[in-house]
């Protein structure tokens, strides 16, 4: 067994990789950028290298820096982790020719599937189904209409080289492709150093399912059962579970036994993930296509490790120190049900804008009962534009998917995150959705149920007459303490019983006893534990219930089951003699082109002077490796420009104005 692990990446899979070789008595070393000088996975570490400046192309992507690194450590192996190097053939030989294992695939195995148009061949020759497309090189805009056309419509234009969602576009019409192929071939070279661009058939309805795959250098592989990953936005993925509610057992084997077949014929060995697309529409479940195959460790992998109980990270460890696998196919069971969201720095309220800065507040919930947090954060650090935005993963278990998602729901009330902007509220809300929890998902899920896009998961009447009696709770016990003097009970008023809360545009009667809690009648069920300056109110009862609570200069702000509400909170005594809160009526920003979100603004579609038309595109800002089109919201004519191409923008700065 090796005796020296250096884990070339960051976050949350470095810490994630430093468990797991910990637990195998294995010391370990860390690298790091200057962003990163002080991150937890750093700490972590037994020892740790500085690579360089905060980029990656100038510290995570340098790989002779990461091989100086292990040679001057001691280190005898290289776990890649996800992302960075961890599918570049040439880092893998790099790392045999310096005599240091890999903890991956051989070189010709990342090779062979890392182009995904000579993968896609591979799999049709290794007897695996294939999406019908092109998978020559396409010359220029021309030609992929053309082709785009032969194929029909609607059809996925891809980066060869892509991978996470990035230089991934959807077209509806040749419009769609003549505004889209140059992007995506820029998001392409930007992101992958790669500009090929392949187009394929949109398969409508689309679930996608993934089968996870592990093989030894013996030539043993096996499958670890499926992961459904079909909730996603803008092709990444937010909520993954395992196994799917779609795959019936006949379909999980022919699956399985393709995605061993096509791991067989290129040599595979370690972890490995065949990513499928299926059809949703055919109800014999028989229509699935190869998509690629991912030669490392995927994002998603705590969810089969819920419910095989299988360490992937050790049997990566063992497979490169050339030990056979354990286990056999019999042996992989399923226990129960996994899922797992991706809590990313973004603003779901603002279109899902990417978030950065200081994560002022970093509490997430309490690990154990099936609750599970994969991080790579604490609090003080940094959100940096310069890395992926995914800030943790939450991962539930349980005994039935319902009692999983219900889990979910549970641990992001009590996850707290303040500093950036968070889906928090968003992934709480997708735990909720009917749709979802009937387990009737496709990739247009999101698109489809939040076409206006997210304003905060509907909240129950009974839900909110519970807030409204946390608020009064809180309030009275503010009161009670504005009578504490010295420790003891001073001036001539108790903390009045009842109250008036305002929650939206209702006002609910609430009553705060020592025998409990009625709002409107009605009892509120289970006692509610709150002392001022508390950040968490929890309410017992059948259905507990934890609310994130922040005090305001009118009452409260609070937070539960996917949204914030706003409770003004009044003395029932006083409540009639007061002016109702007044919403102030915001400025209308519409003549302005606004940053979104800070970035570079790489194209600038118009000058002064120039008649622009609604829906019109004006500009691309890249952020985070991804372009963003910024479009025209009325007719007008643009009256000054005040950014050029090149420029990097703060959030919110003005790009130009429009009359």
């Amino acid at each position: 067994m090796f005796k020296k692990i250096l884990v070339a990446n960051r976050g949350e899979i470095a810490c994630r990789v430093f468990r797991t070789a910990k637990k195998m008595g294995i010391a370990t070393v860390a690298v790091y950028s200057d962003a990163d000088a002080r991150a937890p996975h750093v700490l972590m570490a037994d020892e740790a290298v500085r690579l360089g400046p905060a980029p990656a192309a100038e510290s995570y992507l340098k790989a002779d820096l990461i091989l100086e690194a292990a040679k001057a450590t001691g280190a005898d192996c290289i776990h890649p982790g996800y992302g960075f190097l961890s599918e570049r053939e040439s880092f893998a030989k790099a790392c045999a020719d310096a005599g240091i294992a890999f903890v991956g695939p051989p070189p010709k195995a990342i090779a062979a599937m890392g182009d995904k148009i000579e993968s896609k061949k591979l799999a049709k020759q290794a007897g695996v189904n294939v999406v019908p497309g092109f998978l020559g090189e396409i010359a220029d805009t021309e030609a992929a209409v053309k082709i785009a056309s032969d194929i029909g419509y609607p059809v996925m234009m891809k980066a060869s080289a892509g991978g996470g969602g990035k230089g991934m576009r959807l077209a509806w019409s040749e419009k769609d492709v003549r505004e889209g192929f140059e992007a995506t071939k820029r998001e392409g070279l930007a992101s992958f150093g790669d500009d090929r661009v392949f187009i394929e058939k949109f398969i409508e309805s689309p679930r996608h399912i993934e089968i996870q795959v592990l093989g030894d250098q013996h030539g043993n592989v096996l499958y670890l059962n499926e992961r459904e990953c079909s909730v996603q936005r803008r092709h990444q993925k937010v909520v993954e579970e395992a196994p799917s509610p779609f795959v019936t057992p006949k379909m999980r084997k022919a699956m399985g036994e393709q995605a061993v077949a096509l791991a067989k014929a290129v040599g595979y060995f370690s972890a490995g993930t065949v990513e499928l697309i299926v059809s949703g529409a055919d109800k014999t479940g028989e229509s699935f296509y190869f998509l690629e195959m991912n030669t490392r460790l995927q994002v998603e992998h705590p969810v089969t490790e819920e419910i095989t109980g299988l360490d992937l990270v050790e049997q990566m460890i063992r497979v490169a120190a050339g030990e056979k696998l354990a286990f056999g196919q019999k042996d992989v069971k399923i226990n129960g049900w996994s899922v797992e969201n991706r809590v990313y720095a973004e603003d779901p309220y603002r279109g899902f804008l990417p978030s950065i800065g200081r994560l002022v507040r970093y509490n997430p919930p309490a690990a154990g009962d099936g609750v599970r947090v994969d991080d790579g954060v604490r609090e003080g650090g940094e959100v940096s534009m310069f890395y992926d935005p995914m800030i943790a993963k939450l991962i539930t278990h349980g005994k039935t998917r319902e009692e999983a998602i219900d889990r979910q729901i549970a641990a992001l009330d009590a996850f707290e995150i303040a500093g950036p902007g968070t889906n928090l509220d968003f992934v709480s809300a997708l735990m909720q959705h009917p749709r979802f929890r009937s387990g009737n998902i496709t990739t247009g899920f999101i698109a489809e149920e939040y076409p206006d896009g997210f304003h905060g998961a509907p909240a129950s009447d009974a839900l909110v007459r519970t807030l409204a009696g946390v608020a009064a709770h809180a309030a009275a016990e503010w009161a009670e303490r504005a009578r504490l003097v010295d420790g003891q009970l001073g001036g001539p008023l108790a903390a009045p019983a009842d109250w008036v809360v305002r929650i939206g545009k209702s006002d609910h009667a609430v009553t705060v006893g020592t025998d409990g809690v009625t709002v409107d009648g009605v009892a509120v069920d289970g006692d509610i534990a709150y002392a001022p300056g508390d950040r968490i109110a929890t309410v017992g009862g059948k259905e507990p219930l934890t609310v994130k609570i922040a005090r305001t200069s009118t009452g409260f702000t609070l937070n539960a089951r996917g949204a914030t509400h706003k409770a003004r909170v009044l003395p029932a005594r006083i409540a009639p003699y007061a002016k109702h809160l007044i919403e102030k009526v915001p400025p209308d920003l519409s003549r302005f082109l606004i940053a979104p979100m800070p970035g570079l603004l790489v194209r600038l579609d118009v000058k002064q002077g120039d008649k622009v038309e609604a829906g019109q595109a004006l500009a691309v800002v890249e952020a985070m490796k991804m372009e963003n089109i910024l479009r025209a919201e009325k007719t007008a004519v643009v009256k000054s420009v005040n950014a050029a191409a090149g420029d990097s923008l703060q959030v919110d700065q003005v790009i130009l104005e429009l009359e």
